[in-house]
């Protein structure tokens, strides 16, 4: 089950028009590499719990039989948190599930934390992440063998930080415990279905491996992760799309002028025209059907589907939603997020 039902309010304006669940990392829908992950660890079988923009998840994912998978949804009249979204789907499920969290991009091996849950007798396994500052997160104490301790509030002061552990968004339960959770109100499935769990003395235990994981949660965060994963630090078992040439991934059928430059690692997507003298890279992903004008210079950047960039403009480590038009010799710089649709007037300078 993936908890897709967020509004994405940390990733705007990005998600001002798109469902957060299927913003685009290297050109596919984000909830596709989820999907992938768990097909290479033998689950076939997803539900997604939505409560926003479910007609974008639908049109970027439709059944998932493109990706291996039997997609089903479940859809929230009304937003029901974490815990509530997974009850409102737990009556389709039984046995052992995964639970994910929406927006976490790892290329954990799932296999080795079910064999955890088997051999400890676990009912419930947290994916468990160390982090050098914890303080943006919920804290999760753990006892020598693993067994949860506590969990624990974002900390306001640095005497509260009692571990480097969080809660990283993936979980293995036992499906019957599902029936805990209140049914119709929401709840929240770190705050009062686990804590409970453990005050009742239920065996739950945390799972702390060498993996890539990455929250997407907010732009700045987004962008990194694509960046990780043209320099190859995630191990995902989905790429781009597109033919490998010189360390780049092209999808073709557009243009690319004899004297434009792609400088790997980078990402073009199917139908863009690349103009003369224009450089895209290091480190950019071009979308589907944009155009990079003569003498421009995309690097660092994620360009979304569409997007029109003008003659001698510069995007630097910025991040551009589809439809976006850049004025001629205009400027983007670090950090900044464009909305779908956004216009930047000619020669124009944005910084964070």
């Amino acid at each position: 089950m993936i908890l897709a039902g967020g509004q994405g309010t940390r990733l705007r304006p990005l998600t001002l028009a798109r469902a957060k669940p299927v913003v685009p990392l290297l050109n596919r829908p984000f909830l596709a590499y989820q999907l992938a992950l768990l097909r290479a660890h033998g689950v076939s079988d997803v539900i997604l719990a939505c409560s926003y923009r479910v007609d974008d998840v639908r049109a970027a994912l439709g059944d998932g039989a493109e990706l291996g998978v039997r997609l089903r949804y479940v859809v929230e009249g009304e937003p029901l948190g974490t815990g509530g979204g997974v009850r409102n789907a737990a009556d389709l499920v039984s046995g052992t599930l995964f639970v994910l969290n929406g927006d976490i991009l790892t290329d954990a091996d799932l296999s080795a934390m079910r064999a955890l849950h088997e051999s400890r007798g676990s009912r419930t396994t947290i994916y468990l992440q160390p982090v050098p500052d914890p303080r943006q997160y919920g804290l999760v104490e753990t006892a020598a063998d693993g067994r949860l301790r506590a969990f624990r509030e974002k900390p306001t002061a640095d005497e509260e930080i009692t571990t480097n552990t969080i809660n990283a968004g993936i979980y293995l339960i036992d499906a019957p415990l599902l029936q805990r959770i209140p049914r119709d109100r929401a709840s929240s499935i770190e705050r009062e279905f686990f804590p409970a769990l453990i005050a009742d003395g239920i065996p739950c235990y945390g799972w702390c491996p060498t993996a890539y994981w990455r929250d997407i949660g907010n732009p700045a965060a987004y962008r990194a992760a694509q960046i990780d994963m043209l320099h190859g630090r995630a191990a995902m078992p989905l790429s781009a799309p597109g033919r490998p040439r010189d360390g780049s991934w092209l999808a073709g059928g557009g243009s690319v002028a004899p004297d434009a430059q792609i400088v790997a690692p980078s990402v073009v997507g199917a139908g863009a025209m690349l103009g003369p003298r224009c450089r895209v890279g290091p480190g950019a992903v071009v979308g589907d059907g944009a155009r990079i004008g003569p003498d421009a210079r995309v690097e660092g950047s994620v360009l979304w589907e569409r997007v029109d960039v003008g003659a001698g403009a510069v995007l630097q480590d910025c991040v551009v939603g589809a439809d976006a038009r850049i004025g001629a010799h205009a400027h983007v710089g670090p950090e900044v997020a464009l909305e779908s649709g956004a216009v930047v007037p000619e020669r124009a300078t944005l910084t964070r």
